[in-house]
C-alpha cells in the first residue's frame, strides 16, 4: 500500500487526533460582528490578537488606541481578530466589531486602564467582562 500526498497537505489518510485549546478571547454568548479593514502602518505596529483599535478620522485606517491621542484613535472602536504585522505597510485585517471580550485575554494601550476601556467601549458595543470560571473541585 502506498500513502500519496496531496498538495502541499501534510495529512495523510490515517486517524489523527489534535487538541483544540481556545485562547478564550470570546466571552459570551453576544453575536459577534466582523468587519475586513485597514492596518495602519508603523514602526511598532505589530498587534497580537485581542488589540483594542481605533479609528483614525482622516484616512478611516485602524491603529492601537491609545487614550490621549487626537486623532480619533483614541475612542475604541474594534478588537483584532487575529496577529497583525504592519511594520512595514498597511494591511487588511479581521476585527471585532461587537461582542462580549474577556477583559484578561485583550491587549490594550498603557494609557488606558481595563476600567476606562470597559466603560469607553460599551457605547460601541463592545462588551469587556471577567470571564465565568467553573469552581475549582471540592
Amino acid at each position: 500500500m502506498t500513502i500519496n500526498q496531496y498538495g502541499e497537505n501534510s495529512w495523510q489518510p490515517s486517524a489523527r487526533q489534535d487538541t483544540f485549546i481556545p485562547d478564550q478571547l470570546i466571552a459570551g454568548p453576544l453575536q459577534l460582528v466582523t468587519d475586513t479593514v485597514t492596518i495602519l502602518t508603523g514602526a511598532s505596529a505589530v498587534y497580537a490578537r485581542g488589540t483594542v483599535l481605533g479609528t483614525v478620522t482622516a484616512s478611516g485606517k485602524y491603529t492601537l488606541c491609545v487614550k490621549t491621542a487626537a486623532d480619533g484613535s483614541q475612542v475604541p472602536t474594534a478588537i483584532l481578530v487575529d496577529d497583525v504585522d504592519a511594520s512595514a505597510a498597511d494591511v487588511t485585517a479581521g476585527v471585532y466589531l461587537m461582542g462580549e471580550f474577556n477583559q484578561n485575554r485583550i491587549t490594550i494601550d498603557p494609557s488606558w486602564t481595563i476600567t476606562t476601556v470597559k466603560a469607553a467601549s460599551r457605547p460601541l458595543g463592545i462588551f469587556l467582562r471577567d470571564s465565568v470560571q467553573a469552581p475549582a473541585s471540592l
